[in-house]
């Protein structure tokens, strides 16, 4: 058995890790420059550099999870697609002093929730409160945004409504 302190006996051969093409050239030859675990340990991050371009890139290898369906309003079920997540949160994000990890880390601790808490399918509900939740400690606005699609606002009273307990909050705040 293989102890990551030890060093390997000379019979043991390890794979080499596969090439990727690069992302600008398309060549199919690049090297790798610095791996190191990304994620909260749930993912390895890998700086790559083109042999042919010199151009590097960075790809990420995850745990292969089992396929849970979300099911969505209207009763159909589709695959997760962490992508698809992170796509609607970079939107109520937009132009918000949110960074690029911390978007990355809301994204993995819904997934990270999903995936322990629910068997083979969740409810997009639950997938969508996660995402408010998490919005509402990271940005007030991206908060809104998020809520007002999500929650399907229709005139100025939806946004009153959702806005309530935050202003309350606020007033009874110290000053």
């Amino acid at each position: 058995m293989f102890h990551p302190h030890r060093e390997r006996p000379s019979t043991e051969r390890r794979a080499a890790p596969a090439d990727m093409k690069c992302p600008f050239c398309r060549v199919d030859n690049d090297r790798v420059t610095d791996s190191r675990a990304s994620e909260d340990g749930f993912a390895i991050r890998r700086r790559r550099e083109c042999v042919a371009c010199r151009r590097r890139y960075t790809t990420y290898e995850r745990i292969e999870e089992m396929v849970i369906k979300i099911v969505k309003k209207d009763g159909v079920r589709v695959p997760f697609e962490r992508e698809k997540i992170k796509r609607g949160l970079e939107k109520a994000c937009w132009k918000r002093p949110i960074s690029d990890e911390q978007l990355e880390a809301v994204v993995t601790a819904i997934e990270a929730d999903m995936y322990a808490n629910c068997d083979t399918e969740v409810e997009s509900r639950y997938l969508g409160e996660l995402a408010m939740q998490h919005l509402r400690q990271l940005d007030q606005v991206a908060y809104v945004r998020f809520a007002s699609v999500y929650r399907d606002f229709e005139d100025v009273q939806d946004f009153v409504q959702e806005l309530q307990p935050m202003l309350d909050k606020n007033e009874n705040r110290p000053k």
